[in-house]
């Protein structure tokens, strides 16, 4: 486990979310140093408790790193008035409910702010605040879908496919994280909170490049184009004798050098591949052709050529290749936590990294609903449990 205080050393975190989007955004402040009191159901605790794959499911242990356990019963008068008690101590409340929700449970924003005027409120959720669809549920894949991510993924001639994680639910935590670092800098020249309202559909809206401005201005409409992004050539994942090779070579310079290291440097000049554009347009025939050439060789044999030519190229990593690559390990992008269960947790370590005041994992996950209430009681508010 790395030990430091993060730039955020001192805020104090309230985390009323469960499963990924809110939980996930007080892990980025956690890891960043803030301190996260993660308010939980006494009797079944956060979903996330159960999640995740194999016999030992261990997804809690990274969503709930650097967090503090109370257990507190949202629905009744006991448990909302302390979450009340602990927001008026707190720089940052972070909740993903369904929009009203707080309100049901006499924790109005506009309540907590009059009680702590400079609380930012994180409020995540599927459609936002405000408008027609505000009150609807929603989860990451349905923000996924109508951000327009999910129309896009997988191969035409199929139904659209799920990237493989909750995209949806991280990008929008992460959306919120930014949302409250940004208050906090407006809150250290006014002393006011506010309110950041991150919405799964627009969180993944943000990340789609040109999709709107195209049919915008042309009509055009994005389609499924399965591994191969249109018109960039080539830039595909190529097959090997023993697996799969990611190229990255559309540059005109870079293909030049690929096709040097296919002992083809003619094609770099030929008039069908030589510029952009022609490459784009001849993409399915130049990635055959790339890849007859690949399959003759096998992956590190390939990797070393792309390697010596200076060309983007990579392996698509599983996790066991990053647990073994040393470029991994020489930068703590994956890092060993004791835990009291399992013994030790590998995991993804603390990112972006910061040079002065970097984030750390200064306490593993907690692995029992309240196990923390007595020690946060009694330093947030000077009382006994």
């Amino acid at each position: 486990m790395i030990i430091g205080a993060g730039a955020l050393e001192g805020i104090r975190v309230v985390e009323m979310g469960q499963l990924i989007a809110g939980p996930f955004c007080g892990q980025l402040l956690g890891d960043m140093g803030a301190e996260i009191v993660k308010l939980e159901p006494p009797e079944t605790g956060d979903q996330m408790r159960h999640w995740g794959q194999g016999d030992k499911p261990s997804w809690w242990r990274v969503i709930a790193r650097n967090k503090y356990s109370v257990g507190a019963d949202l629905r009744s008068a006991e448990g909302q008035d302390l979450a009340r008690d602990l927001i008026a101590r707190a720089d940052i409340l972070i909740e993903n409910f369904r929009p009203g929700t707080l309100e049901k449970w006499n924790l109005a924003p506009a309540d907590l702010r009059a009680a702590n005027p400079g609380l930012i409120i994180v409020r995540v959720s599927g459609y936002g605040q405000t408008g027609p669809y505000s009150t609807r549920a929603g989860f990451g894949g349905i923000g996924e879908a109508m951000g327009g991510w999910r129309g896009i993924v997988g191969y035409p001639d199929r139904a659209p496919a799920r990237m493989g994680v909750s995209i949806g639910d991280t990008l929008a935590a992460t959306y919120g994280c930014l949302g409250a670092l940004a208050a906090l800098h407006h809150r250290n020249q006014t002393g006011q909170g506010q309110i950041v309202d991150s919405a799964l559909y627009e969180a993944v809206l943000q990340v789609m490049e040109s999709t709107v401005s195209d049919y915008s201005v042309s009509g055009t409409k994005r389609q499924r184009t399965g591994s191969a992004l249109p018109g960039i050539a080539p830039s595909n994942v190529y097959p090997c004798r023993d697996g799969e090779y990611l190229i990255g070579a559309n540059q005109d310079g870079v293909f030049a050098r690929l096709a040097a290291a296919m002992g083809r440097p003619e094609l770099a000049s030929d008039e069908r591949y030589a510029t952009h554009r022609a490459r784009g347009a001849r993409q399915e025939e130049l990635d055959g052709l790339i890849g007859e050439w690949t399959k003759t060789l096998t992956i590190a044999e390939l990797e070393a050529r792309m390697i010596e030519a200076g060309v983007p190229a990579g392996r698509v990593y599983d996790a066991e290749d990053m647990m073994a690559d040393p470029h991994f390990a020489a930068r703590d992008a994956l890092v060993k936590v004791d835990d009291a269960e399992f013994g030790e947790v590998t995991m993804q370590g603390v990112f972006p990294k910061l040079s002065d005041t970097p984030g750390s994992i200064r306490r593993p996950a907690p692995l029992a609903v309240g196990q923390d209430t007595a020690d946060v009681l009694r330093r947030w508010l000077d009382r006994e449990a």
